[in-house]
């Protein structure tokens, strides 16, 4: 097997990619290496005179267009400005304080067991006529737990197909292709949708200068997606895949693979947890309701225009997801015994900021690299040139946009992070946008379709080995190349459908969240101390 493994890695397509993504440095480091040549690019910009004139925007002086001017990263202002706001270039990256806010909640989701027993409840009992669209949906809506979704739906997803007779590789790969493959599909904003947008904002403002990003901004579009997804995912298992993989033969399995303990019935605890985190669950949407429509409605700005008014409430969306997570499970824990005191809990939510420690670093290199990017003024004369130029090329938005979910998906192949990657491409691409009159979040969720799409296929994805590691309980000969091949299917019907869908969401022009649009008007400004003009 180890002979098999290693030839599948050398062989083909797949052993190149993983040979050349293997050379690249840790996203921390890459993002270290980016700065270092974006300061060769400022230095050489700013000598050649690299420069844009705005299409919108005169200068108050000589009443000509604004001309924005590439400066060096190396000038003393730049100097300065690195050395002196280090902890606030930090501290003010607005990903940082989204992620780590609704992880103190999600993290004690997963450490009580709440989301691993969520998970199993949802598909140990499901209908063999429709067990493969259910193990898709709760791999999607799973999604929401990050790790544990990973390390417990689908080896289980393996176990009850098993024990239904059907082959358990076709159980991983379906649950794989729902948790990795739709990752951002799901009926609920969660805490990737505040991650990616604390980037988008980040975005915005390093050309066009305040900006409130809207975490609900994609919520209907990530919800089609879970309803789009999940028949082509359904469609592949049964149809593509189960059969190729034929009958399953026990003697593959090279050990004995009886261990159905992950298949366990739920215990009266868990049941008991269950039912308070259902209850806690509706009293934190009910308190929202109350902030909604009660007395003063605090979360509604009745001074403000109609389509503003909401804005307090989308912005408590990240503090609500936090307590949601917190209280259910908190509830769950008491119910199940996981959590016996507040000690506990407390412990729980320390464990969920270790857990963090790798993003914090990862932020901590991100954030200088777009504020620096931001200082050099290369991503307004990007965004400006850019924007000029696909603009003469008289392509429809939705080609723009087809595009942008290519390249993500193909650079998804070489880099794994979803942040990482969108961290290196929104501070050109959303401004770049913006200036063509495509709203930030549209611009997020084609990214978003680009990403999700090729998860499944790249060895560099950071849950790919032990994805391997489960087909191999089942099949001792199934190797790197075996699950390329098994999940490749699933990547194209994914990318396509999802290249489809966002073709005929901006076509049909239709939200893509609460007051989130796929249009905007042009911003007429890029003053760094005045508003985008964004929905």
């Amino acid at each position: 097997m180890a002979d098999g493994n290693a030839a599948a890695k050398q062989n083909g397509v797949l052993g190149w990619i993983e040979r050349s993504g293997n050379r690249l440095p840790d996203p921390v480091f890459l993002f270290f290496w980016l700065i270092a040549v974006l300061i060769v690019i400022s230095i050489l910009a700013s000598l050649l005179g690299w420069s844009a004139s705005h299409p919108t925007e005169l200068d108050p002086d000589t009443g000509t267009a604004r001309i924005i001017t590439a400066t060096s990263l190396l000038s003393a202002e730049n100097i300065q400005r690195l050395w002196v706001e280090m902890p606030k270039t930090f501290t003010h990256f607005h990903p940082l304080g989204y992620v780590l806010v609704v992880m103190l909640g999600a993290g004690v989701a997963e450490r009580a067991g709440l989301f691993g027993t969520a998970m199993r409840a949802g598909v140990r009992n499901a209908p063999l006529s429709i067990l493969t669209p259910i193990v898709v949906l709760v791999g999607m809506l799973g999604n929401l737990a990050a790790d544990a979704a990973y390390v417990v739906l689908i080896p289980l997803a393996g176990i009850i197909f098993h024990a239904a007779g059907r082959h358990p590789v076709a159980g991983i790969a379906a649950s794989f292709a729902g948790v990795s493959g739709g990752f951002s599909a799901n009926l609920v904003p969660g805490q990737l949708d505040a991650l990616l947008f604390g980037i988008t904002e980040a975005a915005v403002e390093t050309v066009f200068g305040d900006f409130t990003a809207n975490i609900a901004g994609n919520w209907y579009f990530i919800a089609a997606m879970t309803f789009i997804f999940l028949p082509v995912i359904w469609y592949v298992t049964d149809k593509v895949i189960e059969p190729r993989l034929g009958t399953w033969d026990p003697a593959r399995a090279g050990r004995a693979a009886d261990d159905e303990q992950g298949d366990r019935a739920l215990s009266d605890g868990e049941r008991k947890g269950l039912r308070r985190a259902g209850l806690a669950i509706l009293g934190v949407i009910a308190l929202w309701l109350v902030f909604l429509f009660g007395p003063g409605t605090p979360l509604i700005d009745e001074t403000a225009n109609p389509e503003a008014q909401l804005t307090p409430f989308y912005q408590s969306l990240v503090g609500g997801f936090f307590l949601l997570f917190l209280l259910a499970a908190w509830a769950y824990g008491s119910g199940a015994g996981t959590i016996k005191n507040h000690r506990d809990l407390v412990k729980m939510m320390s464990g969920s900021m270790e857990d963090m420690a790798y993003y914090l670093v990862l932020a901590f290199a991100a954030a200088h690299f777009v504020a620096m990017f931001a200082w050099s003024n290369l991503g307004l004369i990007l965004a400006v040139e850019g924007a000029d130029f696909l603009g003469s090329s008289g392509l429809p938005a939705w080609a723009l946009l087809a595009a942008i979910i290519v390249v993500s998906s193909l650079l998804n192949i070489f880099v794994g992070s979803a942040s990482a990657k969108w961290a290196l491409l929104a501070p050109v691409l959303v401004p770049m946008l913006m200036l063509l009159g495509i709203t930030p979040e549209m611009a997020t969720a084609a990214y978003r379709v680009g990403d999700s799409a090729t998860n499944i296929i790249t060895p560099l994805m950071v849950y790919f080995p032990l994805i391997l590691i489960f087909c191999q309980r089942w099949d001792k000969d199934f190797g790197l190349g075996s699950l390329a091949a098994t999940m490749l299917p699933y990547s194209i019907g994914l990318l396509a459908v999802g290249l489809a869908m966002t073709i005929g969401w901006v076509v049909l022009d239709l939200p893509l969240g609460p007051a989130a649009e796929v249009f905007m008007e042009i911003p007429t400004t890029i003053d760094p101390t005045a508003p985008a003009t964004a929905n």
